[in-house]
Order: C-alpha cells, then structure tokens, then sequence
C-alpha cells in the first residue's frame, strides 16, 4: 500500500543525499518558502494567517481548503487538509461546477506509490494527465489532522484544458477516491463520492481601514435553531432594536457560525423593515411558512450580506451606514440560507451576524441603490435558450439630474437574478464610450449571492450611464420565462453601495409596453393569429402563446435591442424624480470595452512531464 507523504519529488531517480543533509535542505527550503510566501503575498499588511481564507469543502467536513493570493505573482496558493484520508482526492474548477470537462488536480495511487498531478476530465467523465503541469506541489505532509497538501497554481495558464480563474464565483469540485487505481486514465468522476462548492477565490487586495475608538457590537443570531433535514432551508427571524436607540454608522460587520455547522451555513443576510410600519409580529421559522406574516415581506433593506468564504466587510473611513434614529424601523429581519444535503437531523444553530457601529457619525452616509431591469413581464426569455441576454440601463438623464455635481463612489456591490441566470455585468459609459467594468460575474450562481468589495472604487459622475446586463439559461423551460418577484421569475440587478447617500434609490428600465405590443402583433402577422392582443390579455398570457422558432427569438431579442425604454429614476419614497421617463432612447455607446484577454505566465521553467511522486512515510516532513 502506499505511503502518503509530506516530501515532493518527480518521478525520477537521483543521488540520495545523507539524513541529515536532506533534513537540513528541506528545513531551509520550507524556511524560505514560508518567508517568501508570507512577503509576496500580504503585500505591506502582517497578515493574521499566511492562508487567511478557508471553506469547507464537503458537508462531512472531510476535506477543508484554505488558500492566499498574489496579485503581483498572479498567482494563488492552495492548502488542501484531507482528513481520514483513504486512496486518494481529487480538486479542481469547473465552468458550472460539472465533473464533467473539469480542471482538475489529482492525487492518487496505484496500491504501490502516490502520485499528484494535473488532469483534466473529459465529457464522459475519463480523468487525463495533463500534458501541461501548471498545478506545482510546494508540501506533502502529515498533520495531526490529517494530510496538508500545499500546491499554487497561476490564474490564467493559456492551456486550453484549464479554468482561467476569474474575479467572480468560482465553482471547485472535488472527489474522494476511495480505492487504488492502477492508472490515473483508468479513473472516472461518475464512480467517485463527488461534490462542488461556489467560492470567490479572487478577493480584493482592499487595506483595513481604521475603526472608530468608540464602536460597540450587536449580534443579530438565529435563537437556537432546530435545522430541517432536509437540502435547503431558508430561516427567517424578527428582531428589534433597543427602545430609544438613536442614528448609529455602521463600520462593519463580519460572520458567527456556530462551531460544527461550517459546512451548513451557506449564507446570511440582515434586513431593516420598512420604516412606515410601526410593528412587525415577531416571527422564527422557515421564510417559505405559510405562517409567515405578510409584512415581513417589507422587511428588505439591507445592512449586511455574507456568503461562505467571505470575511469580514468594512466600510470606507469616510463612510458609514446609517441605521436606528428618527425615520429608520427597529425591527430587523435575519435570514439564513442551511445547505444541508446529508439531510442531517437535530443539528442547533445559532450562527448570525456581529454588526460594529459607533455613535460618531462618519462624514457621509453610504447609500444602496439598484440598478438593472425594472421586475415587469415585459422583459422575458425565451424557453430553450443557453445564453439570452436582457440589459437594463441608469440612464444620462438620470444621473444627470439626481446625482450630485461631484458624483458618487461605488466601493461595493451585490449581483442578483433568479433561477436561470448564468452571468451579470455592470459597465460604466461616459460620453458615449464604456470606460469601465463596475461588478463582472462571468460564473454567476443564482446559489451564491454577496456583497462583494471592489477592488477599485468607480466614481460616477452626472451625465453617466450605467449598464447592466445578465445572461440567462432556459434550456430547462417550456414557457418564456418573464420578469418578476416569483422565483420561477426572473430579475437582473446590482445592488451597489456607495457614498455620500443621494435621493436616488432606484435607476432601472424596461422596454417600452407599447412597442412589445407592437413584437406581439408582428409575430401573429407571420405565425397566423395565435397570440392574443386583446386588452384582457395579460403579457405573460401572450408570452405563452408565441410559438419559439428562432425568428421569433432573434425578433425578440432585437426589439430589446433597439425599442425605447421606461425609465425608472427613483428616490426611496418610490416617486419617480420630476421629468419624462416614458419612451426613452437607449443611450448611444460608440465604443465598447474590450473583452479581457487571458495573460499568460512568464516561463517557470519546464514544467515536468509527468505527476510527483509523493512519498513521506507518514511523518511529518
């Protein structure tokens, strides 16, 4: 059987070198390897771990990845602990989180030795070496807790059998091999205990800004929770704040997940309900309950999101997030996503959000405002589609008139669609020209949503134009699917935060109803009379009935392209700023950004033609 390792080598034979010469170059090469790592990494700041971001991999908590990145090196390092250990494991990335056509890296044995490669599947499932090895293994060693497998890997490689890591979501798959195979080719991902995990891996390079000598906590948790048995639960719990409690900022929050349900939190948010009830019930229990009271549907301002992997959120110095005071509900609504598909019974959780706010106002209040497509049926994809893109715009006009003269600074941001939605952008135009990208998920996953830190803050000044576009996949439906508040329904939107607060609140567009009507009538005037353009007849009613050939499509998606809009330009009271928003030009973009174009490594030197051997005898290096 083979011994799994802490030393590295490729699989070729060398002069051995005595004990103590061995164990003197290794110590020195982790030595450096550490100082390095540490240095190249964190930049100026001293970091609180050389790997400060960790997730869970698998519900059973098997395999736990931690990993740090370098923007300078274009890089990532990854650690890999594997507990309990049996034949082997294999990680990787894929487009949507299939097995299938994954990027992967390996390590196996054949029942003699152990060896760690790079692979990659093909559509059947069948894992091959990969002819480039882009994967390098750093560290094979024993743990008190199991095998730490310390590896790197570039962001982009230029070998067309790899990911390119991206700054959106990532989907990491990953296997547990549970019996020698006498070959890596003869392995195939349909036979192993498999799984996959959304993570950003990409997170920004933002410094910690300083924290107010007076901020105080507040803990907004689950009570105790009795998690479902069952794959996925949404819980929702009221909670208020203190009598009195007067205008606070908050400056940051960050995660409490109950120690054990690591692999069970997915996600959590915290609402403030609308400030123009002066109750809420009190409500603990599933969000899907029909005993959910209906007013906690009006419990949708957000104070803070967080998904698995993310860290703590901190507010720019100069910016804070007002809540509490004069105008401003107490009540607030927590919402936790469990992913729980080992359906695990009588699991507790008390895991929430630890908000830190200070009662010394900052000098702007930091503001949430959407942009995208307004949640109308007039907006709609067709069934049967991979790739259907609907595009809504905040408008020259808009920001022309409801931004300030010196503009507002985006610094955060939030993507949202439905069920079907595969990819979300937001791009800033000025004069005519796209100047830069705001918030781009190319691996979008309606099952990951957070606020994302930006790297860089986009100022956006009057006269601006944002643009929002989402790509949606229908391969599924036999109906179009059309906007709305339904989950079967679908939105487009970027929740962005920024500073200083405006009155604008909303700045979103549709198609204009009429010339959809227009759509309707052309479609009956060449497929016979088989929409109805009654007046009776509501517009998901006529989307029904358009039979889907593909020139009904392209005709679709060109009137999205071309037909006048309704503006939305909204303050938080939802009354529209003063002015005409109906029948609206599209904005006039003469240049285009271009798309990114994968940068490939500098020459590492070659790269070894086949896997490393991985042989330490079970010690610890």
């Amino acid at each position: 059987m083979a011994r799994w390792g802490g030393q590295a080598h490729p699989a070729m034979k060398v002069p051995s070198p005595s004990v103590r010469e061995a164990a003197s170059m290794y110590g020195t090469a982790v030595a450096i390897f550490l100082v390095i790592l540490v240095a190249a990494l964190q930049g100026s700041e001293p970091p609180e771990s050389p790997f400060p971001y960790r997730i869970p991999l698998d519900p059973e908590g098997t395999l736990e990845l931690s990993w740090n990145v370098s923007y300078v090196q274009e890089t990532i390092h990854f650690q890999l602990l594997v507990r309990e250990l049996k034949a082997g494991v294999l990680f990787g990335m894929s487009d949507r989180g299939e097995l299938e056509n994954a990027d992967l890296v390996v390590l196996w044995t054949d029942g003699d030795s152990a060896y760690f490669g790079d692979a990659w599947s093909d559509q059947k499932g069948w894992i091959h070496l990969d002819a480039q090895q882009d994967y390098q293994l750093l560290r094979a060693q024993r743990t008190p807790e199991g095998l730490s497998l310390l590896f790197k890997r570039p962001f982009g490689t230029c070998d067309p059998k790899d990911y390119l890591i991206e700054d959106g979501t990532v989907h990491l798959v990953y296997g547990i091999l549970e019996e020698p195979f006498w070959s890596l080719e003869a392995i195939n991902t349909s036979a192993l205990h498999t799984g996959l995990q959304r993570v950003q891996l990409l997170k920004p390079n933002v410094s910690v800004p300083a924290l107010p000598a007076d901020m105080r906590t507040m803990e907004v948790r689950a009570p105790d929770v009795l998690v479902p048995g069952q794959e996925t639960t949404y819980w929702c719990y009221i909670t208020e704040l203190p009598d009195g409690f007067p205008r606070h900022h908050i400056v940051m929050y960050e995660p409490i997940v109950t120690e054990g349900n690591e692999a069970l939190v997915h996600h959590m948010e915290v609402f403030q309900c609308a400030a123009e009830f002066e109750s809420f019930p009190q409500f603990n229990g599933p969000c899907d309950s029909k005993m959910k009271p209906s007013r906690l549907n009006y419990c949708r301002h957000v104070l803070a999101a967080w998904a698995l992997g993310a860290k703590a959120f901190y507010y720019p110095e100069e910016a804070g997030l007002a809540f509490g005071g004069a105008g401003s509900s107490r009540f607030l609504r927590l919402e936790v996503h469990y992913h729980n598909p080992l359906k695990i019974e009588g699991r507790r959780d008390s895991s929430g959000i630890r908000l830190y706010y200070t009662a010394t106002l900052r000098r702007f209040d930091a503001g949430i405002m959407e942009l995208g497509l307004v949640y109308t049926p007039v907006m709609a994809i067709p069934p049967q589609e991979t790739a259907f893109v609907l595009t809504g715009y905040c408008t020259d006009k808009c920001t022309q008139l409801a931004l300030p003269p010196s503009g507002i600074h985006i610094f955060a941001s939030q993507l949202h669609t439905h069920l079907t939605g595969r990819k979300v952008v937001t791009v800033l135009a000025r004069d005519g020209r796209e100047r830069e990208v705001v918030n781009r998920d190319d691996h979008y996953s309606p099952h990951f949503q957070e606020i994302r830190m930006l790297k860089k803050v986009v100022s956006v000044h009057p006269g601006d134009v944002l643009i929002t576009s989402c790509t949606y996949n229908t391969e599924d439906r036999k109906l179009a699917t059309v906007g709305g508040f339904g989950i079967l329904e679908e939105m487009c939107v970027n929740y962005v935060h920024y500073y200083p607060q405006t009155q604008l609140e909303l700045c979103k567009s549709a198609v204009d109803p009429g010339f959809l009507q227009k759509y309707f009538h052309f479609v009956n005037r060449f497929n016979g009379e088989e929409v109805c353009t009654c007046p009776q007849a509501s517009v998901p009613e006529q989307f029904a009935t358009v039979p889907w050939n593909s020139f009904n499509r392209q005709v679709l998606s060109a009137l999205y392209g071309f037909a006048p809009i309704s503006m939305h330009c909204n303050k938080s009271s939802a009354v529209r700023f003063q002015g005409e928003w109906n029948l609206q030009p599209l904005p006039e973009i003469i240049s285009k950004l271009e798309e990114p174009t994968p940068q490939c490594p500098a020459s590492r030197g070659r790269s070894p033609a086949g896997p490393t051997v991985v042989d330490i005898g079970g010690g610890k290096g």
